[in-house]
């Protein structure tokens, strides 16, 4: 992802809450990766609401710099995920950000919390190198 003006504060740098922003662009692109886009998902009648978030900030990214977001299973479990992200700069590979997130699985018309479909947890593993969990 490219930094923009928008994503600055007054430091010049991205202001805190937009690196949330960026983990779930990045959620949404590994959803895709696994071969569940999040529009299927939703489509089985199951969603996912984000039950705690968590951000570690390690350097300023900047207008113009593109971010090169990592992310990861580190926890699959009856209903939840969590993820583990990390964001550097390309152009000098910098570590700027680690984040951890957590989703649950929910009913999409109830909100009540769901098993993991056995579909989106195959291709999770799958995608990670894990046998079944």
């Amino acid at each position: 992802m490219r930094v923009r003006f928008a994503d600055t504060d007054a430091q010049g740098h991205v202001f805190f809450a937009n690196y949330f922003t960026f983990c779930d662009e990045a959620l949404t692109g590994y959803m895709r990766a696994v071969g569940i886009p999040w529009q299927d998902l939703i489509e089985t009648g199951v969603d996912m609401f984000y039950a705690s978030a968590h951000c570690d900030y390690k350097g300023p990214a900047r207008f113009e710099d593109t971010l090169a977001i990592g992310a990861r299973i580190a926890r699959l479990g009856r209903s939840s995920m969590e993820f583990e992200l990390e964001i550097r700069t390309q152009e000098r590979d910098t570590l700027v950000a680690n984040g951890r997130l957590v989703g649950v699985c929910v009913d999409r018309n109830t909100g009540t919390p769901v098993e993991v479909p056995a579909a989106l947890r195959a291709a999770l593993n799958a995608f990670e190198g894990r046998s079944k969990k």
